[in-house]
């Protein structure tokens, strides 16, 4: 069921983010380097440090600390996110919404595997709030949920001119909270390569989604709500970062890889400085799969807000 929300509780929404999430914990004084240098730094001297250093050695030295909580995928807040084909398809819909993501991590356990790997939990929320919409009680439309579970290991393979960094095999659940006809979820697997070429990486992300048995009945609650999802997100996808000064462009691609049926989705991001640790981040997304409700619905959105944590 839709949450009522009244007219004046977007601003104050706004407010309370903006507030929470751009507080920056310190490092604790006395917090130690898990990691050492050779697993972390791709090069010899402090000088040449990558972004991906700065932000491994940043999270090694505060995610013992009890106050600190670490992100995982960026947290940002979109209050401009317009679909243009939004109202064409549900008439109830507005094409002007909010769009925000929240996203966590919490390391679980350190060298299990070795002395390269280790373990933590994520946390990513993702939420599409038709704030604008008085007529539908400015309801939250979707909101999909995403905990995971990952291994990661640290690594400095060469392949051609790219450095492999990062091998993450993760298994992932995503639902939307919803029953019935509206209800939404899957379950994968995933291996996640991250490559490094000074200020450009790359996510190479195949998944395996455990199959489901095939519903007797539409309102059943047991049963696949969504069997042919691999037609729309595809396999998996493959994105990318560019950090140019303080500014970073990124791209993400998926698709299904069929030939007479091809459908996927493309999105562009790009992120700019404005004040203190704030930026800009402007979104475009095209395509499929956006969100669960939306899975086999074509979207084109282009969005503009604050990013609190990015990607690096």
């Amino acid at each position: 069921m839709r949450q009522q929300i009244t007219s004046w509780y977007p601003i104050l929404f706004l407010s309370l983010c903006c507030t929470v999430t751009a507080t920056q914990a310190q490092p604790a004084p006395n917090s130690k380097q898990h990691i050492n240098d050779q697993t972390t730094i791709s090069h010899e001297t402090p000088l040449s440090k990558t972004p991906l250093d700065e932000r491994l050695i940043s999270e090694q030295q505060t995610q013992w600390n009890k106050f600190v909580i670490t992100p995982h995928k960026p947290n940002y807040v979109l209050p401009i996110a317009y679909d243009s084909k939004r109202n064409e398809q549900i008439e109830s819909d507005d094409n002007l919404e909010i769009k925000f993501q929240f996203s966590l991590r919490v390391p679980l356990v350190q060298g299990l595997l070795g002395e390269n790997s280790f373990i933590s939990l994520g946390y990513t929320q993702v939420s599409y709030w038709q704030a604008y919409n008085s007529d539908a009680s400015a309801a939250f439309r979707e909101t999909n949920f995403e905990p995971e579970l990952m291994l990661t290991f640290f690594n400095n393979t060469r392949i051609m001119n790219l450095t492999n960094r990062l091998i993450t095999v993760g298994v992932v659940h995503q639902s939307n909270g919803q029953s019935s006809l509206t209800s939404r979820s899957w379950n994968r697997i995933y291996v996640n390569f991250i490559l490094e070429k000074q200020n450009l990486y790359l996510s190479i992300k195949p998944w395996y989604r455990f199959p489901e048995d095939k519903k007797q009945n539409p309102l059943d609650s047991a049963g696949d709500d969504n069997p042919n999802i691999e037609k729309y997100l595809g396999y998996g996808e493959l994105s990318g970062i560019y950090k140019f000064r303080k500014q970073t462009y990124g791209f993400m691609l998926r698709n299904n890889l069929r030939t007479s049926d091809s459908k996927g989705a493309i999105q562009f991001d790009w992120t700019f400085p404005l004040h203190g640790r704030l930026n800009g981040y402007i979104q475009y997304f095209n395509g499929y799969g956006e969100s669960l409700i939306d899975y086999n619905r074509y979207t084109n959105r282009l969005a503009v807000g604050i990013m609190f944590t990015n990607w690096l």
